[in-house]
């Protein structure tokens, strides 16, 4: 017996021997035994981690990976019959015969690009033909399989500066905010198990292998491309300076789709004539959202009890404040109105009022209990600050002008995280656009956050989706976009832009639209915004027909059943 267990311990060991030749000695020319008709370049072995966007069942497809790449090159010394070779190319790839004869005929050359990422049906043709003085070098390169899709949140990778050095990696979106654990050490050599365990070695304490990653993101792909196209529909029929939007889950904060106009193709990103162009201004630029932001005025006097739907005031079209006078949007006075009419009618002046139920303090309160004052924390590169210095001021009319949507100026994730909190029951989400990170070992780190803090009451939560509903089923182009089937809560913003000389143009305006659904158990939000559009001053007009475009979408693709 025990010579038999010896010999079983010298076979096991042997099978061991032979496993690690093959995975580790020899693994790779196995590989490259299948490409050994290429020359490979000195970027060859140029590897990067993976990002999958992931839908509505949980199957990922890529968003950004990596793909061959072929470049056809000659070596003018070895060739003698320019013409000759240029005949046998030709039939294979289109070529300027001229250019080819010039780098050609260039004898003290002996390297000469002819042709760049051509395809691999081609390179092989040409591989075969064995020309003499042609060679076909392979190279990786990254890939955007969707194009333009999601662009401004994947980013590209390429050169740039980096501490006063250029350096190749991410240079925007999520290619650089993972940039740790995306990129690859070209020098480093690949350890696997059985190398491990001749080596001695353990994955999980080696930090220089733990690091490397792929990223499965919230994006689902559908609903990033429906949205896509709803701004793209935007942007052709109105002609904005831009426009964007999110819809995101208001209980966990997961971002189902980002986008904006202008956009950009991270294929060939080189070829963007602005290199603004390449900003996410979803999280890189603010903006005074206008009477969007009035619910979150109108909820906080709710939960501080100052008010309720039935409270009235008299409008009369306009309000002193210190020696300010603010006006309704059309200057008109309405008389004795409740606070659903406010919401409704989209009036100034009676969220003034609101606003002076809780006084200055209480609402400068609940306006950084929305977190206004911060940034969201996404998990996205080079978000920043709101510009809300307005709600420290002494003065009153700043913090009137604050309570419907003008004199602050906010990133739009800031703004969906916000009213959010008006839907999902009162809570603070934590917007989030990666879903779990899988790194090289095996070990998948699932995307988890908490609920977050409670910053309005239930009954807050429930009475303000009533009163957003009614805008909806009511006031909001008279009733035309209620939906027969499905409660939403919504409500639009018509802001007069900032002139950087001061004040604000009187022809200018930031158009936009935010909405949950169905209302008292919401599974999507959506804000939209557009930036001076042609043709119409208000919103309402602009942008509810893509904000009810998208809700009927989401509400048929995921199949949500019917809530009234």
């Amino acid at each position: 017996m025990k010579g038999l267990s010896i010999i079983i311990v010298l076979v096991s060991l042997a099978c061991l021997i032979q496993l690690f030749l093959l995975q580790v000695v020899r693994g790779e020319s196995f590989k490259d035994e299948a490409d050994r008709q290429y020359i490979y370049s000195a970027k060859d072995d140029f590897s990067r981690g993976s990002i999958f966007f992931s839908d509505k069942d949980g199957k990922t497809t890529a968003a950004a990976t990596l793909r061959p790449s072929f470049t056809l090159a000659i070596n003018p010394q070895k060739i003698k019959d320019p013409e000759k070779v240029f005949g046998e190319l030709s039939l294979i790839i289109d070529l300027d015969k001229t250019k080819f004869i010039d780098q050609a005929t260039k004898k003290n050359d002996t390297y000469e690009v002819i042709a760049n990422d051509i395809d691999k049906t081609k390179a092989d043709t040409v591989s075969k033909a064995k020309i003499t003085g042609v060679s076909i070098y392979k190279q990786k390169k990254r890939f955007y399989p969707g194009g333009q899709v999601a662009s401004h949140v994947i980013g590209f990778v390429g050169w740039g500066l980096t501490g006063g050095k250029q350096v190749f990696g991410g240079r925007y979106g999520l290619e650089k905010f993972y940039e740790d654990i995306l990129a690859r050490d070209s020098n480093r050599l690949y350890v696997n198990f059985f190398a491990q365990v001749f080596a001695g070695l353990s994955s999980l304490t080696q930090k220089e292998n733990s690091i490397e990653a792929d990223v499965v993101l919230t994006i689902e792909p559908s609903v990033q491309t429906e949205l896509e196209n709803e701004l793209r529909k935007v942007e052709e029929k109105w002609e904005p300076e831009s426009t964007g939007g999110i819809v995101m889950d208001p209980n966990t904060g997961e971002i189902m789709a980002m986008a904006a106009t202008p956009s950009f193709d991270p294929n060939s990103f080189n070829k963007v004539d602005n290199i603004l162009n390449f900003n996410n201004p979803l999280v890189e630029n603010v903006y005074e959202m206008g009477s969007i932001m009035k619910p979150l005025t109108m909820a906080a006097a709710l939960d501080a009890n100052t008010i309720t739907p039935d409270t009235t005031y008299v409008d009369n079209g306009n309000v002193k404040v210190g020696i300010a006078t603010i006006s309704n949007y059309d200057g008109r006075g309405r008389g004795k109105v409740n606070m659903q009419e406010v919401l409704n009618q989209s009036l100034n002046t009676g969220m003034v009022f609101v606003m002076q139920t809780m006084g200055v303090q209480k609402f400068t309160e609940y306006m950084k209990n929305y977190r206004l004052a911060e940034k969201s924390g996404i998990d996205l590169p080079n978000e920043v600050n709101n510009l809300v210095a307005n709600l420290d001021s002494p003065r009153e009319v700043e913090h009137a002008t604050a309570a419907f949507g003008q004199g602050i100026a906010v990133t739009p994730i800031a703004t969906i995280r916000a009213l959010a909190a008006l839907g999902n029951g009162g809570y603070l989400v934590k917007p989030h656009v990666t879903k779990e990170v899988r790194y090289s070992e095996g070990i998948v780190d699932v995307t988890k956050f908490e609920k977050g803090k409670r910053i309005l009451k239930a009954e807050t939560s429930k009475k303000i989706t009533e009163m957003l509903v009614t805008v909806v089923d009511k006031a909001l182009v008279n009733g035309k976009a209620k939906m027969e089937n499905y409660t939403i809560a919504a409500k639009t913003g018509t802001a007069q832009m900032s002139n950087p000389s001061g004040g604000y143009y009187d022809d200018r305006y930031m158009h936009t639209f935010f909405g949950y659904f169905p209302a008292y158990n919401p599974r999507f939000i959506i804000v939209l915004y557009s930036v001076n559009p042609k043709g119409a001053q208000y919103a309402s007009v602009t942008m509810t027909e893509p904000f009810m475009n998208m809700a009927k979408f989401l509400l048929n693709y995921y199949q949500i059943p019917n809530d009234r």
